[in-house]
């Protein structure tokens, strides 16, 4: 079973919820092989979408970079970002957000849940199945037996939610279990993008 907790509590009372589970920190901020899940890691070469040729470091570059302001268009230099840090552009900084353009040259702009759909989850599914399949692989095989918390420091796993930003941790488990927005469902809503330490050393 895989289950989804915020980051934000205190373990103690995470291990008081969920007793005998296995808590596997998703975030940038994991110490182990875990934190290659997280969107701000840069795995390189990963395809930016509805862009031909074009690459970013991360997902999260990608998601930042196609994003379009008042005061500013996409930024492709965001694209180059390795660093997990100084990713976000912000209102503050370039005004009202108007959308995100599909595809670096592309004219249309996308509203945030059709961004969502269209760009962000197929981005990260292309990382789940290119950069990081054997940690799914281990994830999905110790679900069988054990309970797996994955803390993030979203948990929204509701895709139609713009209030809340959507939780990559919930994105993992979806993938894990074959369940929307990676399940069937899937195929009609959204469209595919052309060794560290043990994962769980206890089981």
């Amino acid at each position: 079973m895989i289950l989804l907790a915020s980051k934000r509590k205190k373990l103690t009372t995470l291990q008081k919820e969920y007793p005998d589970a296995i808590f596997a920190d998703v975030t940038s901020k994991a110490t182990d092989d875990l934190r290659k899940l997280s969107p701000f890691f840069p795995h390189y070469d990963i395809p930016v979408p509805f862009t031909e040729g074009m690459t970013a470091t991360c997902v999260e570059a990608i998601w930042q970079g196609l994003k379009v302001f008042e005061g500013a268009d996409v930024d492709i230099e965001m694209f180059r970002n390795d660093t997990m840090k100084n990713i976000k552009r912000t209102v503050r900084r370039f005004g009202m957000p108007l959308g995100h353009r599909k595809g670096v040259h592309g004219t249309e702009l996308l509203g945030y849940i059709e961004a969502r759909k269209q760009i962000y989850i197929p981005t990260y599914r292309w990382v789940l199945e290119n950069k990081v399949a054997h940690i799914i692989d281990r994830l999905r095989k110790a679900s069988e037996t054990r309970t797996i918390v994955l803390l993030d420091y979203d948990t929204n796993a509701d895709v139609e939610n713009a209030r809340k930003a959507l939780s990559h941790a919930s994105l993992i488990k979806a993938y894990a279990e074959g369940t929307y927005p990676y399940g069937p469902k899937a195929e009609t809503a959204m469209p595919t993008l052309s060794e560290g330490l043990p994962l769980f050393p206890d089981l």
